[in-house]
């Protein structure tokens, strides 16, 4: 690998703090010159090195405690490291503790100003960006108030917005994304998403699913130390592996990887079947297309053919997309996916194998609508949306009207019960014993 290939080379780095047990210890350790100690060293790094490529996105996972936000900090150079260095090519941005880097009494518009031109944009790229900042961030009239009085979720709209119009080389996104609502959440999977074509990309999260979802690499760190760095996958897995089999263990397994918490994993806390809570159609929400034709509703149905506002998971619905034609028509496809918040689609359908071959006149101004009738699988507790387009044409060449992004924004509130990133409704399920000489009974074909 030559050095211009590298974006980030971290070669020995270490970083220990001192720990006083009292106020009055510091003045101590002041007048002591060295020749006492009055504080403890804690490392909170130790002794790592590893170089990461341009381009590539790195994940990094460890317990609480392992040195993630440290080592962050140290990279976008926060921090100073006590031995070995860092080599950075390339403008940074980084995403790290919530609200850092913003001064409360500032408004969120004077904020933008001062993080860009500390990310080192001219006033004059400021001004010329402001309006997508401010767009993207969509906080309303609250960019004119001091950023004290904004929730958690406020704060990570404007900070990712600012990060996101900076034209950085390198990004660093540290947990951020956990706070933000679904639609937003969906709209920063898909900047960092665009971001890894060219960019390089550090992704710190508990959740291994997200870090195997997005990153090709990761870095799992254990108390300062690097405990392993190779593929993502293989990487997760044995940080799973290490948290359930370790005793001073607080991990237990979640829906998507791994949480804290004391319940025991392989009980559901409450019945298994989830309940899933949806919010109405947004019709002014991101999409594209050459409008054709355009997407006016989307419904979820029940067998009967109401609107339903939440459900149990693995019940029979019906997902209804009701499009209108703006000019004639004989081929529309109407088709959807579900995501999660990681922008990851789950499942998805579209009308085209139904009705190849059969042509569907359409003249302009005609409403017309799809209806796909499935099984809801069971899902682990979190933000989802409802991805919808109508094209027409074929499945190979199309022309896409409208796509919406996330027409349709849902929660689900499951329980422990899901596994996985989606859980399928068991026909029964079967233990049972063996009588002696019947170890190896052959199954029986069916024919039906």
């Amino acid at each position: 690998m030559s050095d211009s290939d590298i974006a980030i080379e971290v070669d020995g780095v270490s970083k220990c703090y001192r720990i006083f047990d009292q106020p009055k210890d510091r003045v101590l350790q002041l007048l002591a010159r060295n020749k006492r100690r009055y504080f403890r060293e804690f490392w909170a790094l130790r002794d790592l090195s590893f170089q990461i490529r341009r381009g590539e996105t790195m994940g990094i996972i460890g317990r609480n405690g392992a040195g993630k936000s440290t080592l962050l900090q140290l990279i976008s150079g926060t921090l100073t490291p006590t031995s070995g260095t860092v080599r950075i090519a390339g403008r940074v941005a980084a995403l790290l503790e919530l609200g850092a880097g913003f001064n409360p009494d500032f408004t969120g518009r004077e904020n933008v100003i001062l993080n860009a031109t500390i990310l080192g944009l001219t006033r004059a790229q400021i001004d010329e960006r402001m309006d997508d900042i401010l767009g993207f961030a969509d906080i309303g009239d609250f960019v004119d108030q001091p950023v004290k009085t904004y929730s958690s979720g406020m704060f990570v709209r404007l900070a990712f917005s600012v990060v996101a119009h900076v034209d950085a080389d390198i990004l660093m996104v540290d947990e951020a994304l956990a706070v933000g609502d679904a639609v937003f959440t969906q709209r920063c999977m898909r900047f960092l998403r665009r971001f890894q074509d060219n960019g390089t990309l550090l992704f710190v999260s508990h959740d291994t699913g997200a870090v195997v979802g997005l990153c090709r690499n990761a870095i799992w760190l254990e108390r300062g130390k690097m405990r392993m760095n190779g593929n993502a996958k293989d990487v997760a897995e044995a940080y799973l592996a290490f948290c359930v089999t370790s005793r001073n263990s607080d991990m237990q397994i979640g829906a998507r990887g791994l949480s804290t918490g004391d319940s025991d994993p392989a009980l559901p806390a409450t019945d298994p079947a989830e309940r899933v809570e949806f919010f109405g159609f947004d019709p002014d929400t991101t999409g594209f297309g050459l409008r054709g034709a355009t997407i006016g509703a989307v419904d979820l149905l029940d067998q009967q053919g109401e609107i339903i506002p939440a459900i149990e998971g693995g019940e029979r619905v019906v997902l209804r997309v009701r499009c209108t034609a703006n000019r004639a028509m004989t081929k529309p496809i109407i088709g959807f996916f579900i995501k999660d918040r990681l922008g990851q689609y789950l499942f998805g359908e579209n009308s085209y194998v139904t009705y190849r071959g059969r042509d569907i006149p359409l003249e302009p101004g005609q409403t017309f609508e799809a209806r796909f009738s499935f099984d809801l699988p069971f899902l682990p507790g979190g933000d989802y949306s409802v991805c919808v387009a109508v094209a027409e044409g074929t499945q190979e060449a199309h022309v896409q009207h409208h796509w919406i992004h996330d027409a349709l924004v849902f929660k689900s509130l499951a329980g422990n019960g899901v596994r996985g990133l989606i859980g399928i409704p068991m026909n029964g399920i079967e233990l049972r014993a063996l009588p002696a000489g019947r170890e190896t009974e052959p199954a029986v074909a069916r024919r039906d």
